[in-house]
């Protein structure tokens, strides 16, 4: 198993594997039966993304909200003035207008081969507020000693992102450091295994969802072919 390795200099962050909140983010506890509402963790291929990670939460108790307005970014909460009495401001700033950063000042150690990559927390996928904040994608390799700072992409004109006590705020996920891959086109042979995969599948639905059938409250059908087949993939192992 592949560690990562942790040195914070906000212990408030508390990284850990990126969890499906339930309720919560993810949705309700709702039953996978006729009438329930749809969620997102009802999505296996979605809850394997989420799950595959490691969250960090904002550490401050005072909200910090980020706007813009005329153009402008503009960063609101109720924080002392650098140098002041009482809880200071936490670090972050514009970078130009169209983004802002966090001097988030976390090491996070993988293996050689393989690097870190920032992204955008999962709740960002089932928000529908416009407040999830939006961390744009960094590459960061091994031998790299401190993520300095974390970038955000600015919230459009007249909205607001919202930065809440131990509220999930970005994900990282650990990924190989070189993309050594190609695209080529498949060969005759493969190509037909593929497509026999796939009739195969087509024509053993109606077992492989037996039992597993239902239709969401927005008359959504979902089944468990999916699970079913992950389930016999990784008891082979």
């Amino acid at each position: 198993m592949r560690q990562v390795k942790v040195r914070l200099m906000e212990p408030g962050l508390r990284p850990r594997r990126t969890r499906l909140e339930i309720p919560g983010w993810a949705g309700d506890p709702e039953p996978r039966t006729d009438g329930s509402q749809e969620y997102a963790w009802h999505c296996i291929p979605f809850s394997e993304a989420a799950k595959g990670g490691i969250e960090l939460f904002y550490p401050y108790d005072a909200e910090l909200r980020v706007s813009t307005r005329d153009g402008k970014l503009v960063f609101e909460g109720d924080f002392a003035e650098p140098g002041g009495p009482g809880p200071q401001r936490p670090p972050f700033r514009s970078f130009g207008d169209a983004y802002y950063t966090y001097q988030i000042l976390i090491d996070l150690k993988v293996e050689e081969g393989w690097a870190i990559k920032t992204e955008t927390h999962p709740r960002f996928y089932t928000d529908r507020t416009g407040t999830v904040p939006v961390a744009v994608p960094a590459l960061i390799r091994h031998w790299w000693p401190m993520m300095y700072f974390m970038v955000f992409k600015s919230p459009d004109e007249g909205r607001t992102h919202v930065f809440r006590k131990d509220e999930p705020f970005m994900q990282v996920t650990v990924v190989p450091a070189d993309d050594d891959f190609e695209l080529v086109a498949m060969s005759e042979e493969e190509a037909a295994e593929r497509e026999l995969q796939s009739r195969r599948i087509y024509a053993s639905r109606e077992t492989l969802a037996a039992d597993s059938q239902w239709t969401s409250a927005t008359n959504t059908v979902f089944d468990g072919t999916y699970r079913r087949i992950l389930g016999a993939a990784k008891s082979q192992r």
